[in-house]
Order: structure tokens, then sequence, then C-alpha cells
């Protein structure tokens, strides 16, 4: 029931930061065959189950025929999620997507019409960078980074995979308290 209502409470916040379409939000979530859907009484009569299997939430919007948001398995990847959301319009400019990333609970995924301007990933959500899917140039745009420990936070994200909080950046080494807290407001996961 609580990822229900936060999948609702994401899905009005996603449309209120917008993502440049006009069409109707689906109402409903979407699943693939590979994917079992969850509903209510299944969540609240098999509670083991729903650990067993995690599910992350993400929004598909932009130059896609089904917008909207959808629930996939953790080790999704963003080809699947645009395939739920059926597929990609004449107008999907697909060079500037990498389809083969790892989809991320609550990510959005903007697909942009060939030859429409692309935002920076910051200012597509709440202008705070995000750890789990940040490039090395966004992560040196932060105060105190570096090319050397931006690669290093991308290293550590590869081996033990994504942060669950972000006070675990300072597992990094040459991250300690003092970069951290002039960081700590501008980066979420």
């Amino acid at each position: 029931m609580k990822r229900m209502v936060m999948a609702i409470l994401l899905s009005a916040l996603l449309l209120s930061a917008g993502c440049g379409r006009t069409e109707p939000y689906l109402d409903t979530l979407s699943f693939s065959e590979e994917t079992e859907s969850v509903t209510e009484t299944e969540t609240e009569a098999a509670p083991e189950k729903q650990k067993e299997t995690d599910t992350v939430y993400i929004y598909v919007c932009g130059a896609v025929n089904a917008p909207g948001v959808y629930a996939l398995p953790s080790d999704s990847r963003i080809f699947e999620a645009v395939s739920l959301a059926g597929g990609l319009t004449e107008e999907a400019d697909t060079a500037v997507v990498n389809q083969a990333e790892a989809v991320t609970d609550g990510m959005m995924i903007r697909i942009p019409a060939i030859g429409e301007a692309i935002a920076e990933t910051a200012e597509l959500s709440d202008g705070r960078i995000n750890l789990n899917t940040a490039t090395a140039e966004e992560l040196m745009t932060l105060p105190g980074i570096g090319s050397s420990k931006a690669e290093s936070i991308i290293a550590y994200r590869e081996e033990h995979g994504a942060f669950s909080d972000i006070s675990e950046l300072m597992q990094i080494p040459g991250i300690k308290e003092g970069v951290f807290s002039k960081i700590k407001e501008k980066i979420k996961v």
C-alpha cells in the first residue's frame, strides 16, 4: 500500500516537474509479462513475496507511445522500461539515451525527440546531483570533487551497487566530513 501511495505521489511530482508532453497521464501502473503485478490484496497477503522481488518505480516520458509510471524488477534496464511504455515513437532520438543503463527507483527516463534540446540531468529534477546516475562531469560540478574523486565515486558505485544513503559517500577515500558537509545539500540518491 505504501509503495502504491508513493508511486502516486511520485507521479504527481513528476507531472508537476513536467516532461514537455501533454498526453494524458496513465491512471494505472503497467507491467510486462516478466514483471508481476502486485495488487493491494496480494501485498497485504504476501509481504515476504514483496521482499523477495525488489520492485522499482520509474517514470517514462517524452517520445514514447505510452508515457507513465511503471514498475520493474530492480535489476532492469532502460530499454525494458521503454518497452513497457509502448516503445519509441518515430520522432525519438535514440542516440542521446543509453538504453543499456540500469534503472533506479524514482528515476525519470526522458526520451527526447530528434532535434529537441536536452536539459542537463540536474535540471530535470530538483537540482541535486543523483549519486547513482551522475556522470564524472556532473559530479565534478560539486564543490571539492575533482576528476579523481568523481572517478572514485563511480568506481565505488560500480563495485558496491547503488548508494542507499548520501552519507555512504564518506566511505570513499578522500571524502570525509569536510567535503561531505559542503555537498550534502546538493546530492541525492
